[in-house]
């Protein structure tokens, strides 16, 4: 067996509040992700998600236990690891191209050869025309797209999203998930994602990590067996819903969900 590219041992996250009290928000969380899969994250909001990814990335400090990537310890951002959150952030002075190229600029990479990647990853979810647009003048969707893009500048073998597209309507938040798909199997990049939809989850993963009710547990780990590439229609199938079923009857039994 080959070894993890991402190793998660007995994780623990403890904050102190404004009065003072502790919140326990991650409790013993062990995870290990291999180089190409995709792993999802679902689970009740408040249950550490978005805190795990943080530490994941590098991005806030953990209480206890250990976060490794390729076997080293992560205590910082990584120029190797992609993040894209539920929010675009994008600066509204730049256009889409310059906002895409933002990472060049801080990372100090060679910008006549990044912009030819920027142009290819911006055709590549469908913005090529859109260069020089500003941010207030493209919809969410495309201003998500922007983003995925500007964290695929710098060919990040690893990529991180919390929630990316749960501001987004149907439609579009479909062809996001079909967009990333393709651009996932293209580079064959290790995901870590996180979402409240469990037909997401299904649809995009090789696992789906069901966590607990803060303090944020593994509940279990379940792996999604569909062929790939996946299409719209097998959410229609027996399969997809027998996995989906899984997951709800998971938040049933924690009384994340309750029926009547």
């Amino acid at each position: 067996m080959s070894t993890p590219l991402i190793v998660v041992s007995s994780l623990e996250k403890t904050y102190a509040t404004r009065g003072r009290s502790q919140v326990h928000a991650l409790a013993g969380i062990s995870v290990e992700i291999a180089a190409g899969e995709f792993i999802t994250i679902v689970g009740q909001s408040g249950c550490g998600k978005t805190t795990l990814l943080k530490i994941l990335a590098g991005l806030l400090q953990r209480s206890a236990g250990n976060v490794t990537l390729r076997g080293q310890s992560v205590d910082e951002p990584s120029r190797d690891i992609g993040i894209v959150f539920q929010d675009p952030v994008l600066l509204p002075w730049r256009t889409v191209f310059d906002n895409v190229m933002l990472p060049v600029e801080v990372l100090g990479l060679d910008r006549a050869r990044s912009r030819g990647r920027a142009m290819d990853l911006l055709a590549l979810v469908g913005l090529t025309g859109f260069e020089d647009k500003y941010p207030h003048e493209l919809s969410g969707g495309m201003r998500q797209r922007v983003s995925l893009c500007r964290a695929l500048i710098h060919d990040p073998p690893q990529l991180l999203m919390d929630e990316p597209f749960g501001a987004l309507d149907a439609l579009t938040r479909d062809q996001l998930v079909l967009d990333l798909q393709g651009i996932c199997n293209e580079r064959q990049m290790t995901v870590l994602f996180i979402t409240h939809s469990v037909a997401e989850a299904v649809f995009l993963s090789d696992q789906v990590v069901v966590m607990t009710p803060r303090p944020g547990r593994v509940d279990r780990v379940i792996d999604i067996d569909l062929p790939r590439p996946r299409t719209l229609a097998m959410r229609e199938t027996p399969q997809f819903a027998h996995y989906s079923r899984e997951i709800l009857e998971l938040f049933l039994a924690r009384g994340v969900l309750r029926e009547h």
